[in-house]
């Protein structure tokens, strides 16, 4: 079966440049694209051909080849490649809009502008700060944009200008029969453009190191590992190109009273065998400065969490608080007066075991295992 020749599928002329192969493209797809000519296998024929053309004609080298020896370019393994199959609809419409707004796979295989790296800080602060949240300023190396020449690496006066070896495409072809071998350019190293005059001050990258201390603002209610992100504070990109960011990573030290799970709060408060006896009152003061009173019930036992609602970490970018838990440990006493001693004597020998159900409860069920009288 005849070829048809591609300029003739794309109804142009075989002088016609890039813009009109382009515009000649786009109305002959939007014309036989299938959507719009549901069943029509002949629209579908014409698609798959036009886009193969246009994959061809839109590429200097694979132009210039087909120029040269038609067809047979592209055939047997050759390195042209005849395009996409049918089933790629979306990979095809990807090149038509996608090129139409400036997102296509054509054009230049280089690019000297890059997005400079992203970049970790990591920073300690107490738990206080955590709570309270406070500004920090630190300090970080960077590649930074060189000032002398504004970030484009060539001395003053002068521009980079686009590589001689690859016309800018950062990429070289070798034709060899019906192949095409491509590879990244010797001269630019697929950059696309040189610079014969570097800049002095940067060498020609377009960044120097330096050292800059930047404000960090830390909310409240933030954790260990959380991440704070500063826009654009990374690397500065090579020959002029976008900065990265930089990236807080806090790590909040160990408190000596609170342990911190979420936005709760929590503390052992040790306290006497008469005020666990008796019940009472302790005060333990908050992350928040205030006094907070802590009402103990009488007959508490060791473990005992009580719950002080709100005075726990503040939730981060939110509203209100978690809660304070403390948890009771009875202490036992170990330094008796004289006095002291008499009275724990006399109150031994009127007790009956009725004070202490736990324990008389226990040795009862002792008993009751062991068979004991």
């Amino acid at each position: 079966m005849a070829e048809v020749d591609y300029y003739e599928l794309l109804e142009i002329e075989r002088t016609a440049d890039d813009k009109t192969i382009k515009t000649s493209y786009r109305r002959l797809a939007m014309q036989c694209h299938p959507d719009r000519n549901p069943g029509c296998k002949d629209s579908e024929s014409k698609f798959k051909a036009i886009s193969v053309a246009y994959d061809v004609l839109k590429d200097p080298q694979k132009r210039a080849a087909y120029d040269r020896y038609g067809h047979a370019a592209f055939q047997s393994g050759g390195g042209g490649g005849g395009g996409p199959g049918f089933e790629g609809f979306s990979d095809i419409f990807e090149n038509i809009f996608g090129e139409f707004m400036g997102g296509g796979r054509g054009g230049r295989g280089g690019s000297s502008v890059q997005r400079g790296a992203d970049l970790r800080y990591d920073l300690e602060i107490s738990l206080e700060d955590a709570y309270h949240g406070k500004s920090e300023q630190v300090r970080v190396d960077v590649a930074a944009t060189c000032d002398v020449c504004d970030g484009s690496g060539a001395k003053a006066g002068t521009a980079a200008r686009g590589c001689p070896t690859c016309q800018g495409h950062g990429k070289v072809r070798a034709q060899q029969g019906f192949f095409v071998v491509e590879r990244t350019c010797p001269t630019c190293h697929g950059r696309g453009e040189v610079i014969a005059e570097p800049c002095t001050a940067c060498r020609g990258e377009g960044r120097v190191e330096k050292s800059k201390t930047l404000e960090v603002r830390i909310p409240p209610g933030v954790d260990e590992g959380t991440r704070i992100r500063m826009s654009g504070e990374g690397e500065a990109g090579a020959r002029g190109g976008p900065a990265g960011d930089l990236y807080i990573f806090l790590h909040v030290q160990r408190h000596s009273v609170f342990e911190r799970e979420g936005t709760s709060l929590f503390a052992r408060a040790p306290i006497s065998i008469t005020t666990a006896a008796l019940g009472g009152t302790i005060t333990v003061p908050g992350l928040d400065k205030q006094q907070h009173e802590i009402r103990i019930p009488a007959g508490i036992q060791s473990g005992k969490q009580l719950r002080q609602r709100g005075a726990g970490m503040p939730v981060l970018n939110g509203r209100g608080h978690g809660d304070m838990v403390v948890q009771i440990e009875v202490e036992t006493p170990t330094r008796l007066t004289s006095r002291q001693r008499e009275l724990l004597e006399e109150f031994r020998a009127t007790e009956t075991g009725e004070e202490c159900p736990q324990s008389s409860g226990f040795f009862a069920r002792l008993k009751g295992v062991l068979g004991a009288d």
